[in-house]
């Protein structure tokens, strides 16, 4: 008979339970079925081959606090709060039924009165509202299948944290698809993150005619895991979240009153490798400064105005002024 593993996170870190996701997965053993139950602190997730310069408001999200974590699946970039609980089944690759964990979710909605049904491969919907977002993981032996569950999410700063997509940023990542989205409570007001992981994991047990006992995780037990601390140092760093984005071009224009700039930067690995310039500037200084100052830099705001601030220190009045403007324009951009 297989076994079964549930697992609950007693904390809201979005990158250590990325990292307790991906320990688990790792970890556990063939012939088990996995079940992890977690929700995150305020933050934004996107999928391995995203951009977050397409998909997020950078700098909302670093004035409120708002973290950004990319995880090891695909798909698109979804905002996580306290109102979000976030389900993870793995299985062993032989025994992986998609249709199988979508029921375990959707029957543990019906302990509500909520009528859910799965849409397409990734989502489920309410009303034809959607409710449930979902990413996939394969190896050669094991598979994961993991996802979202509004509850009472707020709403509104999906909207505020996710933005459309900007026309001069040409990225080869994978872009998000907007949704017409609903939180759980509009459809019971009852429902709760605890009461609702009561209902999946008991319905887990159903599914499988067997229990287990449910494993607390805490930070405190977990730091401990060597190879799990090392994961959540991944996760967390700058090269992993933002280093990692697939090659994208910006393109930055305005006209001045010293005339027109049209910037055009190359970025792989997040680091600026090429940098094209054309204005009608009379100031052939100004634009060799431009060039040296973006080429080979991190692709990232602070980077690139203090890059450029350091350089124009070498200017006079008027060129310091041009600087300026132009920092003041990619601020903008960036926004």
């Amino acid at each position: 008979m297989d076994k079964l593993k549930v697992f609950s996170a007693e904390h809201n870190d979005p990158w250590f339970n990325l990292a307790t996701e991906d320990w688990i997965f790792n970890n556990f053993e063939e012939g088990t079925h996995v079940l992890f139950l977690w929700r995150n602190k305020p933050c934004i997730v996107i999928g391995r081959f995203q951009n977050p310069w397409v998909e997020c408001n950078l700098q909302a999200m670093e004035q409120d606090g708002v973290v950004l974590a990319r995880r090891q699946s695909g798909g698109g970039a979804v905002y996580h709060d306290l109102g979000n609980t976030n389900f993870t089944f793995m299985s062993p690759r032989s025994e992986y039924e998609i249709k199988r964990n979508f029921k375990i979710i959707t029957d543990a909605l019906k302990k509500f009165d909520i009528e859910a049904l799965q849409s397409g491969r990734n989502d489920i919907l309410v009303d034809t509202r959607k409710i449930s977002g979902s990413a996939f993981r394969m190896t050669t032996k094991k598979a994961f299948h993991h996802g979202t569950l509004l509850i009472n999410a707020n709403m509104g700063m999906i909207g505020h944290y996710l933005t459309p997509d900007k026309e001069k940023l040409q990225s080869k990542g994978v872009r998000s698809v907007a949704s017409r989205v609903a939180n759980l409570t509009e459809f019971n007001p009852a429902i709760n993150h605890k009461n609702l992981c009561d209902a999946i994991v008991e319905t887990f047990f159903e599914t499988y005619q067997q229990r287990a006992e449910i494993e607390h995780l805490t930070i405190e037990k977990l730091s401990k895991e060597k190879s799990l601390y090392k994961t959540y140092q991944q996760y967390s760093d700058w090269s992993w979240r933002f280093g990692t984005t697939p090659q994208f071009s910006h393109k930055i224009e305005k006209r001045f009153d010293w005339g027109k700039v049209d910037i055009n930067l190359d970025v792989q690995k997040s680091v600026i490798n090429q940098v094209k310039i054309f204005s009608d500037s009379l100031s052939v200084e100004f634009i060799e400064l431009l060039h040296s100052s973006l080429e080979n830099i991190k692709y990232d705001l602070t980077t690139i105005k203090e890059s450029l601030l350091k350089n124009a220190n070498s200017g006079d009045d008027a060129i310091k002024a041009m600087v300026n403007d132009v920092i003041e324009l990619i601020e903008k951009e960036f926004a």
